[in-house]
């Protein structure tokens, strides 16, 4: 994620009121860490969980062990839950990326 994406990312969220959360495995935290590189990110970045093995996704995001069974942990279905949870323990908005599809709404 680069300097100026992350600038406009910070623009668009001050302009809605809006905090961010990040949910990340295999980026490992790559997201969070561009994001809070700017100057003045704790005005619309609240927090960020960083979540590389099976047993951290069922802790703080509160992924069901068994979605990770059924769909394996790179899954979407287990993204989506990831992305609910951080929105769950946090004041952030639903949305999530995956797998370099870019963003989507959560359902």
């Amino acid at each position: 994620m680069n300097e100026a994406l992350c600038r406009e990312l910070a623009q668009l969220l001050l302009a809605r009121g809006w905090m961010l959360a990040t949910a990340e495995s295999c980026t490992g935290g790559l997201i969070a860490a561009a994001c809070t590189e700017l100057a003045g990110s704790s005005a619309w970045f609240e927090r960020g969980f960083v979540t590389y093995s099976n047993a951290a996704k069922t802790d703080s995001p509160g992924v069901d062990p068994a979605l990770i069974e059924q769909h394996g942990a790179v899954s979407d279905v287990v993204a989506r839950a990831m992305a609910f949870g951080a929105t769950r323990y946090s004041q952030a908005r639903g949305r999530r990326g995956h797998r370099n599809r870019g963003p989507h709404r959560r359902q």
